[in-house]
């Protein structure tokens, strides 16, 4: 280990280019997980809500919970993963996700709603140490100048895992026959359909973990804590990440951007359900859902290929300025304009986290992790900024209320045209 830092961003060790290739092949699939598995919840959700009859605000506990795991372990993950290193960091949380998987079922035996909350949150903590330890190691796989190019290529298997997750929940949970046969009572029969999914889901996270505990990934050199004769890191004249200006205002670019997303992902149905909008009733609506993450995938391998050639603050800003364009013309019209605007936003968040993300790293060496630990602490913005929007829809009515990811992606702009720089 070096005594002192050198200005040359992440240092690989352990492997060349093809290493690198080959352990960015690895982390996709970590990255298709995690998106399958957060988009489960969507399916989650109404199931959850007819077998146990809750009102809206009790269904919602479920994305709180998810979203809270982020608030609550974030940043002692960024310590774990400081301590661990990225890749047992990674089997660390591949094994604590297969245990929420696990606790799904004692959850489904005893038809408790409490309890499926309680393996949601596990299920969460683990693939909060995942994001904290997967996204800063992808960002150190090559050069600074393709950081953000190579996030968004592992991030778009992040969206393919969104876009394919609800057809096989609505497979292996809607439409599995009900075990009243059995002796059940409709609760518990209903409640029983969830335990094959996340059994599955189990066995492929237990997997994970024991391949990637055997593989030989490169080892980022620069991201290794060093310390003075106090005991105390410092990188750059920086003791902390938090004396990173274009980081803390990363992490909220990621709070406000996060909201933003699943704040429209959220009011999607209800907003095409409108008679001025495209008047569809909830099953029709749905389907229209696919266009809005769809298009968050094909975006980001548009972007990806995309960003090798454009600065990646010049691209933020200007998706953030298409996404809050689309959303001010979805306000403003209605009928298949308003739809396809609102729908079309997805096509421009795409790329906006991993950018966010890899542009609030840059420069922190040693204090990379516990700036992961912080940005992943923001994804907390998925449970408020919802909350926020749906008080003001009551109070202002839906489409009107939509001002709200405007002003998020005003920061976003803001961040991508000024903010990000060092």
């Amino acid at each position: 280990m070096a005594s002192t830092m050198q200005s040359t961003e992440y240092t690989a060790t352990d492997g060349g280019n093809g290493n690198y290739r080959f352990a960015l092949v690895s982390l996709t699939s970590l990255f298709f997980m995690w998106g399958f598995i957060t988009c489960l919840n969507d399916i989650l959700i109404p199931h959850l809500k007819a077998v146990f009859s809750l009102n809206y605000t009790e269904a919602m506990l479920i994305q709180f919970c998810f979203f809270g795991a982020y608030f609550l372990v974030s940043l002692p993950a960024g310590k774990l993963v400081k301590k661990m290193g990225y890749q047992k960091g990674i089997v660390c949380g591949l094994l604590i996700a297969c245990l929420g998987c696990l606790l799904f079922y004692p959850a489904a035996a005893f038809a408790t709603y409490g309890l499926f909350l309680g393996a949601l949150f596990v299920l969460a903590s683990g693939i909060t140490i995942l994001q904290v330890a997967a996204n800063p190691y992808v960002n150190a796989l090559g050069s600074v100048e393709t950081a953000s190019s190579r996030l968004n290529l592992t991030q778009a298997f992040n969206a393919l895992g969104t876009t394919v997750a609800p057809y096989f929940g609505a497979v292996l949970i809607l439409s599995v026959a009900s075990g009243a046969a059995e002796g059940l009572s409709h609760a518990q029969a209903e409640a029983e359909v969830v335990k094959l999914p996340y059994l599955i889901l189990a066995a492929m996270l237990g997997l994970l973990a024991f391949i990637f505990a055997k593989l030989n990934l490169p080892t980022i050199a620069e991201h290794n804590e060093v310390s003075d004769n106090k005991g105390v890191v410092t990188h750059n004249g920086k003791t902390s990440a938090w004396q990173s200006t274009h980081l803390v205002l990363g992490a909220v670019g990621i709070f406000v951007y996060v909201g933003a997303e699943v704040s429209i992902g959220s009011f999607l149905v209800n907003f095409l359900g409108e008679e001025h909008i495209a008047g569809l009733q909830e099953a029709d609506a749905a389907k229209y859902i696919t266009y809005y993450w769809g298009g968050a995938m094909v975006g980001r391998f548009i972007g990806s290929a995309v960003m090798q050639k454009i600065p990646a603050g010049t691209m933020l800003a200007f998706n953030a300025l298409m996404a809050a364009v689309l959303v001010l013309v979805a306000m403003t019209s209605s009928g298949a304009i308003a739809m396809w605007s609102i729908l079309g936003v997805g096509l421009f968040n795409s790329i906006m986290f991993p950018t966010i993300f890899s542009l609030a790293l840059r420069g922190l060496g040693p204090h990379t992790s516990q700036g992961s630990g912080i940005l992943c602490l923001a994804i907390v913005g998925g449970a408020i900024v919802p909350l926020l929007q749906g008080v003001m829809a009551d109070a202002m009515g839906l489409q009107l209320a939509f001002i709200l990811p405007v002003v998020c992606y005003g920061f976003i702009l803001f961040y991508g045209a000024k903010g990000s720089k060092m």
